[in-house]
């Protein structure tokens, strides 16, 4: 062989061989920073730097597979290329018990080991474009009843089985949160925190439980409690906040303009006291008139709190669900098209 080809071959190889090193070190670099961890009152990626969880909610994952599928919509690469165009930093996906642990008679291939491979499967791909996950206990039901909907409080019966599944599954992943339930209701604080009966006649599963759930598989990830009526109370939520071991408790706050705190000053005698000495995260954001005029006043107050939001829902659902689009490759509604021009002046900034 001659040796020019010999030097070609050899330079190519070299180049070839630094091409790769730098594609490994930046997916190396890109997972390191996608860490999530508290301290203080602040969220922080693994080299110390504050960050906000800016995003949305995905729902489909709480309701297909009580419907005969297993996601509502697309969970591919495109989609979420649609998402991040956006500029957010955060996907929730809220889920279901039953179809999560496999119990209560969804069809098989929609619920447990089918189930848990989709969403370990979309988190990767998330994690991938740069997303920070929220995992939340969206649907539950208690004994034998089919989660088909929400109920006051997470159930005794199911809800410490499945986060004790759910942490094992994902305690080697920092770039995920765990959302321990979507919107208590209807119980009092003691409840809240150490479970009870409820009316209904089941018992509930306070957050403590579950969060000691969690910790006993080892997974040291942050862990949001969110607080009461619907989410829109944390009125009582530093009295009453579970001890974490590993110290990595967020606040979790619903806020519509259809709830009961939706003024500056609410969110100014309520939340910011937690907020400074906890992280808050507003989970669901929206507003049901078709507008974003709501939304819009509590991102500014958010963004001058430090407090994180994510809007619901990335789902064509109409506005007044309400949908932040129109259809799945990220046009928005009239309420969306706030979100994403505020995030956009965020990017810019």
């Amino acid at each position: 062989m001659p040796r020019r080809v010999i030097v070609l071959l050899a330079s190519s190889l070299v180049l070839m061989m630094i091409v790769i090193a730098v594609a490994v070190w930046r997916a190396v670099q890109s997972q390191v920073l996608l860490t999530l961890r508290v301290r203080g009152n602040e969220l922080v990626n693994a080299s110390g730097s504050p960050i906000r969880l800016l995003g949305v909610d995905r729902s489909g994952a709480e309701y297909a597979c009580i419907n005969g599928r297993l996601f509502d919509g697309p969970t591919g690469e495109q989609s979420i290329n649609a998402m991040t165009s956006w500029h957010i930093d955060a996907v929730r996906i809220p889920l279901n018990e039953d179809c999560w642990l496999g119990i209560n008679r969804p069809r098989s291939s929609f619920s447990s080991a089918s189930y848990r491979a989709m969403i370990r499967e979309y988190i990767a791909r998330l994690n991938q474009a740069g997303l920070y996950v929220i995992l939340d206990l969206h649907w539950n039901a208690p004994g034998g009843e089919l989660a088909t909907g929400q109920q006051p409080m997470a159930d005794l019966d199911h809800a410490p089985a499945f986060w004790s599944s759910v942490a094992r599954v994902f305690k080697t992943n920092a770039a995920v949160a765990f959302d321990l339930y979507n919107e208590p209701n209807g119980i009092s604080w003691q409840c809240w925190r150490d479970g009870c009966v409820l009316h209904e006649g089941w018992r509930a599963a306070g957050m403590q439980m579950l969060v000691d759930a969690v910790r006993a598989t080892g997974a040291r990830q942050p862990i949001i409690a969110t607080g009461l009526g619907w989410g829109n109370d944390l009125g009582s939520w530093l009295r009453y906040r579970p001890h974490d071991p590993a110290n990595q408790l967020v606040a979790g706050l619903h806020i519509y303009n259809f709830n009961s705190c939706i003024t500056a000053a609410c969110w100014n005698s309520e939340v910011k006291p937690v907020a400074r000495k906890v992280p808050v995260v507003a989970a669901e954001l929206g507003e049901a008139d078709c507008s974003h005029a709501f939304i819009n006043r509590f991102m500014n107050w958010a963004d001058s709190a430090g407090v994180s939001y994510l809007a619901w829902s990335w789902n064509p659902f109409g506005c007044r669900y309400p949908g932040l689009i129109r259809s799945w490759d990220g046009q928005p509604t009239a309420y969306g098209e706030g979100l994403r021009a505020h995030l956009m002046r965020l990017h810019r900034q």
